[in-house]
């Protein structure tokens, strides 16, 4: 009888935290679990309401993307990282990368916006096409461009990408570097070379308050913690 008594309770729990996430969609794991979290968004996510977030969250850290290719510039990056300062986030920044782009423009592209002066955490890449190109001059391309952020940046940038991507491209090539890796799903992807990586970006259909649409969301994986990705000035 005590057994069925504390199975009702477990499942009356279950059902009332349920309910709770029916009637507040803003409710997530973020919220219940010890994982320290953050979000990356563009112009995409229009209006960003930061002291919203920064009051009503319990997110760590923001990556803002700031370019795109040699010339493309995200229009609310300049807003967005006074505002996410402003309301307390560790702000990180990130560049879309074109492989087919001259790297030259690349760089210079990101460093009119990627001020080191305004880094909490180090640089992004945004690693998610080969552009059409072999994966000889991909790889090439890549490494390059990699070597050229850290040489500007004095430190090894951060690298986004999917899994999937990963496997099929990037498998071997970034071992000296840490990785954000995207797959959206119940548990952390597993590479195929089984390799460490810093960050799980779990969701691209994220909901907080403060941000009227989607957002990605993304989490520290075991050990690691957001010192490791502090800008060194």
């Amino acid at each position: 009888m005590k057994k069925l008594s504390i199975l009702l309770l477990v499942i009356a729990s279950l059902a009332i935290n349920a309910n709770a996430q029916l009637q507040n969609p803003y409710l997530s794991c973020e919220d219940s679990c010890a994982h320290v979290h953050g979000i990356d968004l563009s112009h995409y996510q229009g209006e960003v309401f930061w002291q919203t977030i920064g009051e009503n969250t319990n997110m760590a850290y923001v990556y803002l993307k700031a370019t795109e290719g040699g010339d493309n510039v995200d229009p609310r990056y300049e807003r967005n990282i006074d505002l996410a300062h402003r309301h307390g986030l560790k702000v990180g920044t990130y560049h879309f990368f074109r492989p087919k782009t001259p790297l030259s423009l690349q760089l210079k592209n990101f460093k009119t916006q990627c001020l080191a002066a305004e880094q909490d955490l180090i640089p992004m890449l945004d690693v998610e096409t080969t552009g059409g190109l072999s994966q000889q001059a991909f790889c090439d391309s890549l490494a390059s461009f990699l070597q050229m952020l850290e040489q500007t940046y004095h430190q090894k940038p951060l690298v986004y990408t999917f899994r999937n991507f990963y496997n099929k491209h990037l498998k071997g090539l970034l071992d000296d570097y840490q990785l954000m890796v995207a797959m959206y799903a119940d548990e952390p992807p597993v590479l195929d070379d089984r390799r460490d990586y810093t960050l799980w970006q779990y969701t691209s259909k994220g909901r907080i308050m403060g941000i009227s649409g989607h957002v990605d969301k993304s989490r520290l994986m075991g050990r690691h913690t957001l010192r490791e990705l502090r800008f060194r000035r």
